[in-house]
């Protein structure tokens, strides 16, 4: 019997080939996909993805989503503490469901690593790694390679306004300025799959206005 899995879901490329590696091995099923989203704003949290396109990207993919909805606070953001008791609240529902494992998309941050699995471990779970210390270039590569489609939803300021809305292809990776990590791991770049192996079907998306917030410039995503 497959040990089911809570997959934590940014919608961008990373997510999808945690997902994928998750979905063509034989020990996990993945039950659910898990996301937070700005209760203010109706964004996925820092890629400022629509809800609504979040909502067709799992219906594509077909499989269940579950979300957690983050306040803003004084700043325009959620801090840690209210982002930890809500994710406590969740990890709590999940253990409930006969849950115990959530799935993540990271790289190689080890404090980001350290972080999760420290709050997870106080709510009796556990987290796996699927693509953890995969060789960036080589994973961008990878993306490509196995048919995934995906967009730049947001940028840092340094990266510069041009690729906000950009196809992730191998003429994206070629302009990426110097210092730029490839898969965005940093948080140079965040992105939006929108078709691959694990969908079902595209989802049809359009790169609308460019805005500068926060030191980001964020590409407005819509339905075609």
């Amino acid at each position: 019997m497959k040990e089911p899995v809570v997959m934590s879901w940014s919608g961008g490329k990373d997510s999808a080939m945690a997902l994928h590696e998750l979905l063509r091995g034989g020990e996990y099923e993945v039950v659910s996909l898990l996301t937070s989203v700005s209760e203010e704003y109706r964004r996925i949290s820092h890629h400022g993805v629509r809800e609504s396109l979040l909502d067709e990207q799992a219906r594509t993919i077909g499989i269940p989503l579950r979300k957690v909805y983050l306040p803003s606070g004084e700043n325009g953001g959620c801090t840690n503490e209210v982002y930890e008791a809500i994710m406590a609240k969740e990890m709590a529902a999940c253990r409930d469901e006969g849950i115990s494992t959530i799935g993540f998309g990271d790289l190689f941050l080890e404090d980001l690593r350290a972080w999760r699995e420290v709050n997870l471990a106080r709510s009796g779970m556990r987290g796996i790694f699927p693509i953890w210390q995969h060789e960036t270039a080589k994973l961008a590569r990878d993306v490509i390679a196995l048919g995934f489609k995906a967009c730049l939803s947001s940028v840092e300021e340094r990266v510069g306004a041009g690729f906000a809305g950009r196809r992730y292809d191998e003429t994206l990776l070629r302009d990426l300025p110097a210092g730029i990590d490839p898969c965005g791991e940093n948080g140079e770049f965040h992105s939006f799959v929108f078709d691959g192996p694990i969908f079902r079907a595209p989802v049809s998306v359009e790169v609308g206005e460019i805005v500068l917030r926060g030191g980001m410039y964020y590409a407005d995503l819509t339905n075609l």
